[in-house]
């Protein structure tokens, strides 16, 4: 009785000391994880403070490298007076639109270049040899086409952003595991369900690097095309300001560039998190 009475006390010290090591690995992960936070955050106010106070002692010179405080305060103002605003609803239009023209057919060539080898070897040496072009020494060829209205510069994005996406995601379908296609055919599964239940998930997370990458050269497209052929968008802001020397407006351009990619960039993480949790 009293072994048992021992086994039972030792059992019970055994799982308190298990409950202890697992509360003292979370608190040490949720203390690697505020660390971390901190320093995501210190890095950009560390630069920012640096950068003002270099410009305030003129060890730089101001007039090319303002102050953020002068910059921030030049960003509120062209905020107040709306005029900021209408360049920046135009230049997400064009993203979107752009990225949402790429994106999709891209994903859909990219499947079907991993399912079969016939789609992909036709389809290969075009993509190989279009892509090493920059989609900016295509522009003009862009305006002759489709003229030089908003729809040019959205073709321009897409340009940009289908090779990415189309040669990630193929490369994603190629890497799934041949088990699960013998499991498919084995059970009878149609194209549709091949396509749709296999391919897709298994070139999820390939396939989302390839958008990331996108996303960032959406950007960089839109602020090049709005420079060379537009007269609205924040890069016609960031263009005309530099042409007129009025430097704390273009750095507000460039602020903005900056802030949507990051925040572009969360929303895709985001969305990779919940479509593929397991990675």
């Amino acid at each position: 009785m009293h072994r048992m009475k021992r086994r039972g006390d030792r059992a019970v010290e055994e799982l308190n000391k298990a409950v202890e090591v697992e509360k003292e690995g979370l608190r040490r992960r949720q203390r690697n994880n505020r660390i971390k936070q901190v320093l995501t955050i210190s890095s950009p106010i560390f630069m920012l403070l640096i950068w003002e106070v270099l410009s305030q002692t003129a060890i730089i010179d101001p007039r090319f490298f303002p102050p953020p405080t002068k910059i921030i305060e030049t960003l509120v103002g062209m905020g107040t007076s709306g005029e900021l605003f209408e360049h920046v609803q135009v230049s997400l239009i064009r993203i979107l639109a752009g990225f949402l023209l790429g994106v999709i057919p891209a994903i859909t060539l990219g499947l079907l270049m991993g399912m079969y080898s016939a789609i992909r070897h036709f389809f290969s040496p075009l993509i190989m040899a279009l892509m090493p072009i920059p989609t900016l020494a295509l522009l003009p060829l862009i305006l002759i086409i489709f003229g030089i209205g908003e729809f040019s510069k959205i073709v321009t994005i897409a340009a940009s952003v289908f090779f990415p996406v189309v040669i990630n995601t193929a490369a994603g379908v190629t890497n799934i595991d041949k088990i699960y296609a013998d499991v498919a055919k084995n059970y009878g599964a149609n194209p549709t369900d091949f396509f749709l239940k296999i391919a897709l998930p298994g070139a999820m997370p390939v396939m989302m690097e390839g958008i990331q990458m996108g996303q960032a050269i959406a950007l960089l497209t839109i602020v090049a095309a709005e420079m060379i052929g537009a007269n609205s968008g924040i890069g016609y802001v960031i263009w005309m300001n530099y042409k007129a020397f009025l430097i704390p407006e273009m750095f507000v351009g460039l602020i903005l560039i900056s802030f949507f990619g990051y925040l572009f960039s969360l929303l895709l993480r985001g969305l990779q998190s919940k479509l593929i949790p397991w990675k």
